[in-house]
């Protein structure tokens, strides 16, 4: 099964491979021509769908054997909407628009156009060669347009494509190619030949050929259009083009029913909500009265012009659709309403065409779901220490307003866009509103320290409780005995404590929520057994590539609203034939999904065009006994020395440097001070924030810097990032060879995805230029930030067109947090003393300050 990455001015597979990569258009082209398989990713599928469709416009040009390789190919609106509306969720899926398409066909335009120039054979022989379904257009085409002026409806023309002498293609009425080819008669019965075939399928062109007035052009009654509007889709099987008006190609002139749902705002909120049913006789989305059903079951059947709109008219199933309408409900859930947009839930009349609306209160909702901006602004607690940009000021009005409705929510926005304190702001409403109120966040045990860390500085009169880190026994304790609004644990922790899912909780939020993406496993099913008022799930990578784990997210959050597993995996099953679907499933998840991307204009314009974020380590519990024996080993020898009198403020010096750099390496890994090899991920916190992080990278396939200061370390960093990268990246230090520097910056920079570089901060200095990279981690810290600045330019310069995403690691607790706490309180002396590119100002503390500094808290 091959993946597809969209970018914003075309795509590439999910791939490594070089030749693969530079002949993708050329694959692409040639999908226009094979079968379909069902083992396609949903990304594949679209690819194939859209050479389909570039081969359907090229089919359509009746000018086609003229022009061969001077054709351009330019879709209507019609096939764009189609292909918009097939865009299924794959990774870049928001770039495809009317622009990429337009410019993806330029692509294929080229390649048909080298082909066919270097083809001696017609072009027709050239596309049944590829496949025989395809064929060139007769040049004639037949035309019938409505004539608004005139005493008969409609006009009736017949044309052909003709060279002229400027070389453009020009349609001219039939009956000058009887003077074009007065001379050559071949050429013009190869030309007239396909009437005949025509005449042979309708009993009108047959007529109109026998007699003559195919060469004219011709006033039609509305019954002499109607019969041949009856035969346009047998005419044109013969090759012959037809253009008629788009309420017959749309069947807009049928009568249907038009069911509105929800014209008023029910008595009560929820997926259990009942909302009205009004149903009613339309056409083209005009309602008819009784009046013009009587009149229109009065005329005989045919073409009727009614409400200034053809209409269709046809006893038989207009008696039907009266019968059907008379024995329909009033009323229906609101989840049945959201589940008919995926063809789940309740049916309603099919075999008739019912059409299903929206009424002015479900509208609105949706609308305001679908664009958060419209709803009334909720105020933001004065016990917010934050001042939200404008788009999260939307998500934490969104999610309040979820609230209300009684609706559950996914906040998918982009990394860094602030996701954490959208939801921050939502519970500190909720906490400040309902003194009694209990609510539970789940995350993984990587980030404990950062939600910490958070709602210490957003929201800190939030009482909060931490479930983890001891026994089972001792947690569940813990939490009996707590009273804290807050609690926070960790997935693995929700199954081995049975009071989480006992308790009613006001709300349960789920962090990095794709954790829940399997609906067989056993955390996803003891996850699914918490009780709660509002559900939240949060992740910064929504399902791109697998349906099921679409479902399971919202199996979570609403339950039911996409339907049970079964009837879910048939409506998937149905998207490979009929791919527009995706655009229903869309509509129905979109508004209760908020996801705002980085290149969204809206939330540009509020971004910074460099977002720095502190990610908080926990250590491990190997971590914590290795930091803590360094520092007291450094204590008891420098207290030892001073007793003894025989340390000097140069011996002093040496102990607490060598200390310092042993804390630094226990931060990053135990193997590391420990001169190991095996780098087990899980002994290491900073090594379980990276998987974190660089598995939403990986989804989104974006590119990343790592940068460390211990050269050591590079080697076993970049094999552990290709675990989570399922790809190989590069590792550049000061010993890399200059030439080597230039391929790894030169493979960095190209097309084929190259997920990460691991550098040391030194070679990073100068001359690299890696703007493909729109994220920067810092795995250990220079405690100067004018290096780490540095470093973090070889992102964010003069070429990148991202907005760069800067992540500074410290190990919660450590001498890592609280020199990165100076840093950021006392920027003037962090410039001048602390962030001098030196640790010797730590040795001249007092011996108090310096093991205070030191010791872990």
């Amino acid at each position: 099964m091959n993946q597809y990455i969209f970018t914003p001015t075309g795509f590439y597979p999910d791939t490594q491979e070089k030749e693969i990569l530079e002949s993708r258009y050329e694959t692409l082209y040639h999908m226009g021509f094979s079968r379909r398989s069902k083992e396609m990713s949903s990304s594949e599928l679209f690819l194939y769908e859209l050479s389909e469709v570039f081969f359907q416009c090229l089919t359509e040009m009746p000018e086609l054997e003229l022009t061969r390789e001077a054709t351009h190919v330019v879709p209507d609106e019609e096939h764009l909407e189609h292909l918009l509306s097939s865009v299924p969720y794959a990774i870049g899926a928001e770039y495809i628009d009317h622009k990429w398409i337009a410019g993806v066909f330029l692509q294929l335009e080229q390649i048909f156009q080298r082909e066919i120039s270097g083809y001696k054979g017609s072009v027709e022989l050239y596309l049944t060669e590829q496949n025989q379904k395809l064929h060139v257009p007769e040049r004639i085409f037949l035309h019938l347009v409505e004539n608004k002026d005139g005493e008969d409806p409609f006009v009736f023309m017949a044309t052909y494509a003709s060279l002229g002498e400027d070389h453009a293609v020009h349609h001219m009425p039939l009956k000058y190619a009887l003077t074009e080819y007065q001379d050559d008669r071949d050429k013009l019965l190869a030309l007239l030949s396909c009437l005949n075939r025509a005449a042979e399928v309708s009993d009108l062109i047959a007529e109109l050929v026998e007699s003559g007035e195919m060469f004219h052009v011709l006033r039609f009654t509305g019954k002499e259009a109607y019969q041949f509007l009856r035969d346009v889709e047998k005419i044109e099987q013969t090759g012959i083009l037809c253009r008629i008006p788009n309420w017959w190609r749309k069947r807009a002139m049928e009568c249907s029913v038009e069911i509105r749902l929800g014209e008023k705002k029910p008595a009560m909120v929820g997926f259990d909500s009942l909302i009205s049913m009004q149903p009613q006789l339309c056409v083209d989305g005009e309602a008819l009265t009784k009046k013009d059903v009587e009149l229109l079951l009065a005329q005989a059947e045919g073409l009727a012009f009614l409400k200034g709109k053809w209409v269709e008219v046809n006893h038989k199933k207009l008696r039907e659709l009266l019968k059907r309408m008379d024995g329909m409900d009033t009323s229906i859930t609101l989840r049945e309403a959201l589940q008919m947009e995926i063809g789940n839930g309740k049916k309603i009349s099919a075999d008739v065409g019912a059409l299903v609306t929206n009424g002015a209160w479900l509208s609105k909702m949706l609308r305001n779901l679908r664009k958060p901006s419209g709803i009334r602004s909720a105020a933001v607690p004065k016990t917010v220490h934050a001042m939200l940009r404008p788009y999260q000021k939307d998500g934490y009005t969104w999610l309040n307003y979820m609230q209300k409705l009684g609706f559950g929510a996914c906040l998918a926005d982009d990394m860094g866009l602030g996701k954490t304190l959208q939801v921050l702001c939502y519970l500190e409403k909720m906490r400040k509103s309902d003194k009694g109120a209990k609510t539970l966040l789940v995350v993984p045990a990587s980030l404990i320290g950062n939600w910490q860390k958070e709602a210490a500085k957003f929201v800190p009169d939030m009482t909060i409780q931490v479930i983890h880190g001891k026994t089972s026994a001792q947690l569940a304790q813990e939490f009996d005995a707590g009273s804290a609004f807050l609690t926070i644990t960790t997935y693995g922790m929700v199954s081995r404590i049975k009071a989480f899912q006992e308790t009613m909780w006001d709300c349960v939020i789920l962090d990095e929520a794709q954790a829940i993406k399997n609906p067989g496993t056993k955390q996803t099913r003891e996850i699914k057994k918490l009780q709660a008022q509002m559900r939240i799930a949060m992740t910064g990578t929504p399902i791109e590539n697998d349906l099921t784990n679409l479902w399971s997210l919202f199996d979570f959050i609403d339950h039911g609203l996409l339907g049970t597993s079964k009837e879910f995996h048939e409506f998937t099953k149905g998207l490979e034939e009929n791919p527009q679907g995706y655009a229903k499933l869309k509509s129905m998840i979109t508004p209760f999904m908020l996801r705002r991307v980085k290149t969204d204009k809206t939330v540009i314009a509020d971004l910074p065009e460099k977002v720095e974020m502190t990610d908080f380590a926990q250590l491990t519990r190997k971590q914590t006994i290795l930091y803590r024996k360094v520092v007291s080993d450094m204590e008891q020898k420098v207290r030892q020395m001073e007793a003894e009198h025989s340390i000097s403020q140069f011996a002093k010096k040496g102990i607490v440097l060598t200390a310092i750099m042993k804390l630094k390496q226990i931060c990053n890994h135990p193997d590391q001070y420990l001169g190991q090899d095996a780098y087990t991920p899980s002994e290491s916190g900073k090594f379980q924030l990276l998987k974190e992080i660089c598995e939403t990278i990986y989804e989104k396939r974006e590119r990343v810097l790592v940068f460390t200061q211990f050269k050591e370390i590079a080697d076993d960093l970049a094999a552990y990032l290709e675990t989570v990268f399922h790809a190989k990246g590069y590792v550049l230090h000061g010993g890399t060879p200059v030439a080597k520097r230039t391929e790894i910056v030169d493979a960095f920079q190209g097309e084929a995805y190259v997920p990460f570089i691991v550098l040391s901060v030194k070679a990073a200095g100068t001359g690299l230029n890696l703007t493909k990279a729109n994220h920067v981690i810092h795995f250990d810290r220079w405690w100067n930030p004018a290096v780490e600045n540095q470093a973090t330019d070889r992102a964010f310069r003069i070429g990148q067109k991202k907005d760069v995403i800067v992540h500074k690691f410290v190990s919660q607790g450590t001498i890592e947090e609280k020199i990165d706490a100076m840093l950021e309180s006392k920027k003037e002396l962090a410039e001048n003393v602390i962030g001098s590119g030196s640790e010797k100002w730590i040795t001249e503390l007092s011996n108090e300050e310096l093991f205070s500094l030191l010791r872990l808290e």
